[in-house]
Parts: structure tokens; C-alpha cells; sequence
């Protein structure tokens, strides 16, 4: 398909938007942030036709879009976990994660933390050994975050890779 020049340089704008915000998404959890990125680098793609960048890497780059979610809601986990949490406070974590979502940047960071300290403290009323859970909760989430931007930018290269060698 032939897409005129117009059109080819609206794409390409609109790709690096949504790559952007994409990547802003990453870190900021209101945004959408991996389908964005993917649907930067696939209409970067399609801006040129498939030419360069072809299923197999759009295939790759979907995965590791999807993969996001699952390093997201494992690293807050991990992190607990790592911390003696009991499965409770790890499951308050991932929960504590997922309302913190509707409160803007501080309920993201908060949210794992009083997740992991409800969840461990309806096992036990422990309140040090529930703080070390949100601890743990929290230094996942950050964590999850760093792995999410080297997962972004191994997409940024991977597609940069199959686009100009």
C-alpha cells in the first residue's frame, strides 16, 4: 500500500507522540504507557510500508508490550516477598497497586505500600514485620518501573535496529 508523503510525515508524527507518551506512560501509570509505545513503532512502521520493520519484529515488540503488565504487577510482589510478607500482604500489594492507580502519581507510589501493610497485618498484627512488607512492596514497584523504561527502550532499539540496518 501506498501511502503518499503527506500522509507518511503525519504518521511519523503522530508515531513519535504516541512513542513518547508511550514511554511516559511507563512511569507514569495514568497513561496507557506499552500499548502507546507499541502503537508508536507500529505506525512508525506502517508509515514506511513495512519496508524495514516486518511481523516477525512487530511480533517481538507486542510481546515485550505485554510483557509490561506482567513485570508490573510482579515486581511490587517480588518486592514484598523478598521482604518476609505472607502471601496476604503480597496480595494486598498487587491490590493496593491497582486502586492507587485512581489516585493520580502518589497513589501509585502509596497504594503497594498500605496494600502490604493491610494484607500482612490481617495475618498477623505485626506492625514492624507489616512495614518491612510495604517496604518490600514499594522497592518492587520501583523496581517494576526501571524494568518497564529498559524493556521501553529495548523496544526503541530493537525497532531502530530493523528500521535503519
Amino acid at each position: 500500500m501506498d501511502v503518499t508523503v503527506a500522509a507518511q510525515i503525519a504518521l511519523w508524527i503522530i508515531a513519535v507522540l504516541f512513542a513518547l507518551v508511550g514511554v511516559a506512560g511507563l512511569v507514569f501509570p495514568v497513561l496507557p504507557g506499552a500499548p502507546l509505545l507499541f502503537a508508536g513503532l507500529f505506525l512508525a512502521a506502517w508509515a514506511d510500508g513495512f519496508a524495514h520493520v516486518g511481523t516477525g519484529a512487530l511480533v517481538v515488540l507486542g510481546a515485550m508490550a505485554l510483557l509490561t503488565y506482567v513485570v508490573d504487577f510482579a515486581a511490587s510482589a517480588f518486592g514484598a516477598k523478598r521482604f518476609g510478607a505472607s502471601r496476604q500482604a503480597v496480595i494486598g500489594a498487587v491490590i493496593g497497586a491497582v486502586v492507587g492507580l485512581f489516585f493520580g502519581l502518589v497513589g501509585v507510589i502509596i497504594g503497594p505500600f498500605i496494600g502490604a501493610v493491610v494484607g500482612e497485618l490481617s495475618v498477623r498484627l505485626d506492625l514492624e514485620a507489616a512495614s518491612r512488607a510495604g517496604v518490600g512492596a514499594t522497592i518492587g514497584l520501583a523496581l517494576g518501573a526501571a524494568a518497564k523504561l529498559a524493556m521501553a527502550f529495548a523496544m526503541l532499539g530493537i525497532f531502530l535496529i530493523f528500521r535503519f540496518f
